[in-house]
């Protein structure tokens, strides 16, 4: 039945891709079209999509034989009438995260997408409290993001050391925890 989405999906919008992949139907598309998108997902009676799942992105930071752009914001909906379930990723460049927000169309998707800038950096706009939601407001940097460091320092938690058979050697005579000034 999804198959059926992605055709209507096709013959409506420019599409950049789509693929079944592993049964999983997915679109591929451009930001610009996300909310044209949504609410022909939601309103289009042959569609009735009532419900979305998740909002996520993938960092694709050094993944191998990835030529695209390094994001891709990741919507799943599902229609409770229809029983049918369709992807959506919209690529996004490392030097401009942005896109707009889905908020206005499902309400639902609130607290998805402040998860995901709050974990990648990917800024929504049009998003009415795109606010950290998850860690806390001065914690510096995304840490799903491929690049954030794996023993990064945060000005408000202190980093604990580990044993000395666990602590990396790199680290062992360095202050893990500078005094910064405020």
């Amino acid at each position: 039945m999804s198959r059926a989405v992605l055709d209507a999906i096709t013959s409506r919008f420019d599409v950049l891709s789509t693929h079944s992949h592993c049964g999983d139907d997915t679109a591929i598309v451009d930001r610009a079209i996300i909310q044209d998108l949504a609410r022909f997902l939601k309103d289009d009676p042959s569609m009735a999509f009532d419900m979305p799942i998740d909002v996520t992105a993938i960092d694709y930071l050094d993944f191998p034989d990835h030529t695209g752009p390094r994001f891709e914001v990741v919507y799943h909906f599902y229609s409770t009438t229809k029983k049918h379930r369709i992807r959506i990723k919209v690529p996004l460049t490392a030097d401009d995260p942005t896109m707009p927000s889905v908020c206005p169309i499902y309400k639902g998707v609130d607290w998805f997408e402040r998860e995901t800038f709050d974990m990648y950096g990917v800024v929504f706009t049009d998003h009415y409290d795109l606010r950290r939601i998850l860690m806390y407001p001065e914690f510096e940097g995304h840490p799903l993001r491929k690049d954030y460091p794996l023993r990064g320092y945060q000005p408000l938690v202190p980093i604990a050391r580990l044993d000395k058979d666990n602590e990396d050697p790199k680290l062992a005579k360095q202050d893990l925890n500078p005094e910064v000034p405020r």
